[in-house]
């Protein structure tokens, strides 16, 4: 695991106060001038940042073999993998229904796998025949169905694409898929750009508004000795103006890049680096932790290990409390239905935020650190303090409060609106706490004067 860089969280809270036209990607020095994002774009993120809750959907042929999404990099050749595509019929997909769970969870927007490392394409692509209607007997364009069902409940679109592909022979192989029987020896990357780029067109052209361009899989050519130019400048500029308040985020693992317009934490809560995924710099981008409700992305059968909602909850208020938004993942069942285990957690979080959406959604970053206790996030002159574990404090009959930007004129339990004791000390501040808490979140609404 490599050590995370330091980022100063005063700074962070700050940044995320900023209005969206103060999202601007870092550029080097060399460059001539920064990317400036478009007002289509500043509105796109002021959207996105306000949402504060998406939902990651890993789903391909992988889940036939239930082993999870990397399968055929484990050892299966490409060959024998593809053959899955002939058996792959999801009967009881169901996009509204689909579209129905997430509304209830609270979520505003999903991410859906377009085409992962694999290779397999989940619309009707006309770029090759590798694709969930020209390649499987159930013959319907499941991109489609589901872009149009999400719209219909205003539910925000956004497509991971991989800049990887394990199965083209003209993809320049990087450190991953290396045995999967493919010629590796002419690799072809103009042939391989032109195509992604024609792909890419098609999403952004045949299925309606798409928030974000989710890319994933650049990290598979950090190891190469002269580094590997992916032409992401003339990429970005061309989805920007296909459409151009589309985002772009890219899941390298890297500072951000001009061109880019959110940055990505993958398992992580921006400022951790528990996975070794997130030594990057905290960028002034709107921000996003995407992670699993197991441990898998894609549906893996003996992977039946689900956090609790309790913790499902934690994560997406801790996660709230730095200013980010959560994408918290389902992996589809080969049979296209979500598994029961996941329904049970999007209904709870859903309970959750119908109780307590307004100390979530549309809310700016905690004005101080996490504490052991919990964290805050801020609406205005309102703070609203998580009060997430209350037997680590001290004194589980009070609350001491870090500095804040302004003097707390007023506390009441959030929930009641009961009016709770604030005592002054000098300069410090606490809140007497009730004899019972709430098991999950204990929330309090904090007016700063």
């Amino acid at each position: 695991m490599k050590t995370m860089k330091k980022t100063l969280l005063p700074g962070l809270t700050a940044m995320m106060l900023l209005p969206a036209a103060s999202f601007v990607s870092a550029a080097p020095d060399s460059a001539p001038a920064p990317y400036m994002p478009s007002a289509e774009i500043r509105r796109s993120q002021q959207d996105f940042a306000s949402d504060r809750f998406g939902i990651f959907i890993h789903w391909g042929i992988y889940s036939m073999f239930a082993q999870g999404e990397w399968y055929l990099n484990y050892g299966p050749t490409q060959e024998e993998y593809s053959k899955a595509a002939a058996g792959f019929y999801p009967a009881n997909f169901d996009a509204g229904k689909w579209a129905d769970a997430i509304k209830a969870s609270g979520a505003k927007y999903v991410c859906f796998t377009s085409r992962h490392h694999d290779g397999f394409s989940m619309w009707h692509t006309a770029q090759s025949p590798y694709n969930i209607v020209d390649a499987t007997p159930f013959g319907r364009d499941i991109l489609r169905e589901l872009a149009d069902s999400l719209a219909s409940r205003d539910i925000a679109l956004h497509l991971y694409y991989s800049h990887i592909d394990w199965g083209r022979p003209d993809y320049p192989r990087g450190r991953t898929g290396k045995t999967t029987g493919v010629d590796l020896s002419h690799p072809d990357w103009p042939s391989y750009y032109d195509f992604m780029n024609a792909q890419l067109k098609e999403l952004l052209t045949g299925y309606g508004p798409i928030r974000c361009i989710w890319f994933d899989g650049k990290w598979d050519h950090d190891e190469d000795t002269t580094p590997f130019d992916w032409q992401l400048d003339d990429q970005y500029a061309m989805i920007h103006a296909l459409q151009p308040g589309c985002l772009i985020g890219n899941n390298h693992h890297e500072d951000v890049i001009p061109g880019e317009d959110i940055q990505i934490f993958e398992r992580d809560i921006p400022g951790q680096n528990t996975a070794g995924y997130s030594e990057q710099e905290i960028s002034r981008l709107p921000l996003e932790t995407c992670n699993t409700m197991n441990g898998m992305w894609g549906y893996k059968l003996l992977d039946q290990n689900y956090k609790d909602p309790r913790t499902l909850i934690h994560y997406l208020v801790r996660t709230a409390g730095m200013g980010a938004n959560l994408l918290l993942n389902v992996g589809p069942q080969p049979d296209g239905s979500l598994p029961a285990a996941a329904l049970d957690r999007l209904a709870s979080m859903g309970a959750w935020m119908d109780a307590n959406g307004e100390t979530v959604y549309a809310t700016a970053a905690s004005p101080f650190e996490a504490r052991p206790w919990g964290t805050a996030t801020r609406k205005d002159d309102m703070l609203y303090v998580h009060l997430l574990e209350p037997d680590s404090l001290a004194d589980r009959r009070t609350l001491p409060l870090p500095a804040l930007p302004a003097a707390p004129v007023e506390a009441r339990e959030y929930r009641s609106g009961r009016p709770l004791p604030l005592h002054k000390e000098g300069k410090d501040y606490s809140v007497a706490l009730p004899d019972s808490l709430d098991a999950i979140d204990y929330i309090i609404s904090l007016k700063l004067k």
